[in-house]
């Protein structure tokens, strides 16, 4: 199964992406690693720190939208890319809970080749689906 394709026209100035997974933390995971390798060239970040996350939201939906934009926080707060997420989703009752943890590296511009530099996660055509082949999920990015 591929993890994500780009939808080269459904968003004119900005990046909509399809992503997909067998299971909620594997869509997840391949959510952030379009926004990962649609930020950076990940073959030249290095695993040199490990950023957490911890989010809890009422549905999946709002939870992905949640994580998405925490990762963009983190680049832009601490300078971060990143190059790996792994995703651990729990859910208890109405609630989902999430707890994640990024690897990835410093921004250096002199050894990394940055793409584009994602603003936002945008409500526009957000969608996150169960299909037969698991999950998929739609989301444009603001750059």
């Amino acid at each position: 199964m591929k993890k994500y394709k780009i939808l080269e026209d459904v968003a004119i100035a900005d990046i909509a992406i399809e992503a997909y997974g067998k299971g909620l933390n594997e869509l997840f995971e391949n959510c952030a690693f379009a926004v990962f390798e649609e930020s950076a060239d990940i073959n030249k970040i290095k695993e040199k720190e490990k950023k957490s996350v911890k989010l809890s939201a009422k549905s999946a939906d709002d939870l992905l939208f949640d994580f998405l934009s925490e990762i963009l926080f983190l680049k832009d707060t601490y300078s971060m890319i990143f190059k790996k997420a792994s995703v651990k989703i729990s859910k208890k009752g109405n609630n989902y809970s999430l707890n994640a943890e990024l690897v990835g590296e410093p921004i250096n511009r002199k050894k990394h080749e940055l793409r584009n530099d994602i603003k936002a996660i945008t409500l526009h055509m957000f969608k996150l689906e169960k299909t037969k082949e698991g999950y998929k999920a739609l989301f444009v990015v603001d750059v």
